[in-house]
C-alpha cells in the first residue's frame, strides 16, 4: 500500500494521506486512506492526519515491534506487524516489483512503502513509479488486499501512469511480478471513482477475505483551495486461476 525512508520535500510531492480507521478486534491500530495528490505546478501543505473513523474490518493481531522501532504514537495509522527494515526484506512472500495493464499501457516500477511519522501514507515521488502497502498483504498470501497506490501526477514528473486507471475496463487483465520474478495474473472487476469523504477504507486495506488486488490514485476535480482531488479512482481486480 511500515516505518521506512521517509519522502522528499512537501513543496515538492503530491501527497496522499493515511485515514485512520478505529480500532478493531484483534488489532489496536489502523489502516492509511489515500486522501489527496497535489495537480502539477502546485506545492502541496502538510496537513494532520484524518481523524478516526469506526471500522468493523478484523485484521491478524500484530507481532511485537522491537524496542528499536518508534513507538506506535508516531505511526498511528497503519497495522505494525514488524516495522524493522529487516523484517521487511525478509518477508515471507515476495514483495510486488512491477505492475503492468496491457490494455491502457501502463507498466511500471513498485517500491515497498509504508506511512511518515504524520500517518500519511508513503507514495513514490515519482508519479511514474508505485508503491505497495508493505504492511498489507502481497500478491503471493492467501488472503487480503494487496494495495498498491501511486500518484495521478506530481510537480517533479508531471501526469503519472495511473491517471489512466479510469480508462481501465471490467476484464482487463493485470500483472504484478514480485522479486522472485514470478507474474501473478489478475482480472480486473470493478472500477470506480469515490468521494475521498466516507471511502471505504477498511475494504481496501482489508487483511482477510478473498486475495484480491486493489489499485488507488486521485480523481475528480482538483481544489486549489485543499490542494488535492476530490475523489479517489479505485480499480479491484481478483486473481486468475486461484
Amino acid at each position: 500500500m511500515i516505518t521506512t525512508s521517509r519522502p522528499g520535500s512537501a513543496s515538492a510531492r503530491s501527497r496522499v494521506s493515511a485515514r485512520a480507521l478505529a480500532t478493531v478486534a484483534a488489532l489496536g491500530t489502523a489502516m492509511s486512506l489515500l486522501t489527496a495528490c497535489t495537480g502539477p505546478g502546485r506545492d502541496s501543505d502538510p496537513g494532520p492526519a484524518v481523524a478516526a473513523s469506526p471500522s468493523s474490518t478484523a485484521a491478524p493481531r500484530p507481532t511485537p515491534v522491537p524496542p528499536s522501532v518508534p513507538s506506535v504514537s508516531s505511526i498511528p495509522s497503519v497495522p505494525v506487524v514488524d516495522a524493522t527494515l529487516g523484517a521487511a526484506q525478509t518477508s515471507a512472500t515476495p514483495p510486488p516489483v512491477r505492475l503492468a495493464v496491457p490494455d491502457v499501457g501502463i507498466d511500471m516500477a513498485v517500491d515497498p512503502v509504508g506511512v511518515r511519522d504524520d500517518g500519511e501514507m508513503e507514495i513514490p515521488e515519482d508519479a511514474d513509479r508505485a508503491g505497495w502497502y508493505r504492511f498489507g498483504p502481497a500478491p503471493a498470501d492467501p488472503a487480503g488486499a494487496t494495495v498498491v497506490a501511486a500518484h495521478v501526477d506530481s510537480v517533479q514528473t508531471g501526469i503519472g501512469q495511473f491517471a489512466k486507471l479510469l480508462d481501465v475496463g471490467a476484464g482487463a487483465a493485470v500483472t504484478v511480478t514480485t522479486a522472485d520474478g514470478i507474474p501473478h495474473q489478475y482480472r480486473v472487476v470493478s472500477v470506480e471513482k469515490i468521494p475521498k469523504d466516507g471511502a471505504p477504507v477498511d475494504q481496501w486495506f482489508d487483511r482477510s477475505g478473498a486475495p484480491r488486488l486493489v489499485l488507488v490514485t486521485c480523481g475528480g476535480t482538483f481544489r486549489r483551495d485543499i490542494g488535492h482531488y476530490t475523489d479517489n479512482v479505485v480499480v479491484t481486480a481478483e486473481p486468475i486461476g486461484g
